[in-house]
């Protein structure tokens, strides 16, 4: 990032600087998506398919597979008879979308200008970059073998155009095509390496004109009679006769303003009058933008090179200032300014949808629902850790007791369900039960007597058993038969038998206590 820093900042690009653009090749995008998930499926030949017209069609096959002549657009059923042992997989649509788009972010460390060319490719502007990497070469090897460390099978070319990067990258076997050099470097690729469609280059085929130098000096007017436009086009577009643009993708903008100050910083009043000015900056953004931040940071940084930062989040999404203010201002003191701070950066990693009925709620109060609240629980978090502060909890639908609620995420969170009330559930119930010593058993009784932390209680009343079953389709395990007991002193208990007294003796658990 910092070597692309310099290239927009210390080394603009001249009006007339030579175009260079670099094609990165994707050879098996989506399978190696998938063998990064499934490290196992590195050395299974396997396919992506999906159905199409009735029939299962291959969309994707990884490089064993593609040794085994099975390709993309074969019917599984086809490619099975080929090779018996091939594995299959459902293909993800809009997998390779969402991948190239990622990675042209990504790429973004290499180039301000990076375009995603579909449906297995990355397109970079690179005029103006490569003498930042001490070189052309140097530049793409780096490119290259992060992709590969990434575990991408990848190939890339830079040339003076897109159509000749393009070419070479796919048809070729060069990493650099050199500047003015593309009309050498087509020459011996086949025809298809212009991107010329389907059945075009069957039929210059067809001609004996198998190579793009067999028909590179043949009279225009011939060629665009006999195979349309578009030849002349892609021809000129990759010899630099005419211009192709390249579609680059729109990165989000990060959540963040920045303060520089030619007289640096040194009191904790300036650092505090300088973050409300970045709070109402950000929240300004926010608010227009219909959004509030979870996660908020200020980072420091001091002449001599030295960056503080400190953090806040919020219970729920905020972008009100002066509440912001508030949960900064106690920790601005544990900044050490020294001879000042030239750079404030405020940071809003996370942040969150805001409704208008959210944004409402700031003038009402008296509920669950009160932004002051959220307010208080943010700033108490603030002081005391967030380990001091109660959860509230609601209502999940699970059949053991202890997993049956979860914490609240917000204070405004509404629960999926309601909590039950059909059956008597202990006033505290305990997170893990504690097992307990029972005498005297009777099976498919409660107990008589039973001994919790070395005291001995003697059961005058129960009522059950209520049988609690283990969710198949999350653990095995035995059932549960609930009894509730109250004791000689009127004390009332939660207490369950595990399993059943055929299967020998069974144990039993202290699990809560009722008023």
């Amino acid at each position: 990032m910092l070597r692309l820093l310099q290239c927009l900042v210390y080394y603009p690009r001249p009006v007339h600087m030579a175009k260079r653009y670099v094609s990165i090749w994707f050879r098996h995008l989506t399978t190696d998506k998938f063998i990064l998930r499934q490290p196992g499926l590195k050395t299974v030949p396997f396919v992506l398919a999906a159905p199409e017209r009735g029939r299962m069609v291959v969309k994707a096959a990884n490089a064993l597979a593609r040794q085994n002549r099975i390709l993309p657009g074969m019917v599984v059923a086809d490619a099975r008879a080929l090779f018996p042992d091939l594995q299959v997989l459902p293909d993800q649509p809009g997998l390779a979308d969402k991948l190239l788009h990622k990675l042209a972010e990504w790429s973004m460390r290499f180039t301000p200008i990076a375009g995603v060319d579909m449906p297995d490719g990355l397109m970079l502007d690179a005029s103006g970059c490569s003498h930042l990497w001490g070189g052309e070469q140097a530049y793409m090897q780096d490119i290259v073998s992060r992709l590969q460390h990434a575990g991408y099978e990848v190939r890339a070319t830079m040339a003076d155009t897109i159509g000749a990067a393009w070419a070479v990258a796919r048809f070729g076997d060069a990493m650099l095509v050199e500047a003015g050099q593309q009309a050498e470097a087509l020459r011996v690729l086949p025809s298809g390496a212009l991107r010329l469609g389907d059945g075009v280059p069957e039929r210059l085929a067809r001609l004996g004109l198998y190579t793009i130098g067999s028909f590179m000096q043949m009279p225009r007017q011939v060629l665009q009679r006999r195979f349309g436009p578009l030849l002349l086009t892609r021809l000129d577009q990759a010899l630099g006769a005419a211009d192709e643009l390249l579609n680059p993708v729109q990165v989000t903008e990060p959540y963040h303003v920045r303060q520089p100050f030619l007289i640096p910083v040194c009191t904790a009043a300036g650092i505090a009058a300088a973050l409300e000015e970045l709070l109402v900056l950000l929240c300004q953004r926010l608010e227009k933008e219909g959004k509030g931040l979870r996660r908020c940071t200020l980072k420091c940084f001091r002449v001599d090179g030295d960056t503080q930062e400190i953090s806040i989040s919020t219970g729920s999404a905020s972008r009100h200032t002066a509440h912001l203010f508030k949960l900064f201002e106690p920790k601005i003191v544990t900044l050490s300014p020294d001879l000042g701070f030239e750079l404030f950066l405020l940071e809003a990693p996370v942040v969150e949808e805001v409704t208008p009925a959210q944004e409402a709620l700031w003038h009402n109060g008296g509920h669950r629902n009160d932004p002051a609240l959220a307010e208080l629980l943010d700033r108490i978090t603030s002081k005391m850790g967030g380990g001091n502060i109660i959860k509230r909890y609601l209502p999940d639908e699970h059949t053991w007791p202890e997993s049956s609620m979860k914490p609240a995420a917000t204070v405004t969170e509404v629960p999926a369900t309601g909590w039950r009330t059909d059956q008597p559930r202990p006033i505290h119930l305990l997170p893990k039960p504690e097992q307990i010593t029972v005498t005297v058993p009777i099976p498919d009784y409660p107990p008589m007597l039973f001994h919790y932390k070395g005291v001995l209680h003697k059961v005058k009343k129960a009522d059950g058993p209520e049988r609690i079953e283990q969710e198949w389709w999350i653990a095995q395990g035995e059932y549960r038969d609930y009894y509730t007991v109250e004791d000689e002193k009127g004390c009332r208990y939660w207490l369950f038998r595990l399993g059943h007294y055929e299967d020998g003796a069974p144990e039993w658990y202290l699990h809560g206590f009722f008023a």
